[in-house]
């Protein structure tokens, strides 16, 4: 963690580059719904035919990647002192 200087910081890590990067992320996804309602899509199932069927399907899918993960984590997870703990005197 840095002690409040941003001189050490990278070009990507200053407040000002992060929220341009953020806006212009932004702009490109809403220009990409936009042009959902524009471009004609050749659909195959008549679920595409939703308008920002994609956007919202991928959205679906990252929250379902997120809550998945959170459960994996505790099925596998283990104690935060798991790896310092001994059980024999091997010390």
């Amino acid at each position: 963690m840095q002690n409040g200087n941003n001189e050490n910081l990278g070009w990507a890590d200053k407040p000002v580059i992060r929220q341009r990067i953020r806006y212009v992320l932004y702009v490109v996804c809403g220009l990409l719904v936009v042009a959902d309602f524009i471009v004609h899509r050749h659909v195959y199932m008549p679920l595409e035919k939703i308008p920002a069927f994609y956007a919202l399907y991928g959205f679906a899918a990252l929250v379902g990647v997120v809550v998945l993960a959170k459960l994996l984590r505790k099925v596998v997870g283990k104690d935060e002192d798991y790896y310092e703990r001994r059980d024999g005197n091997d010390e």
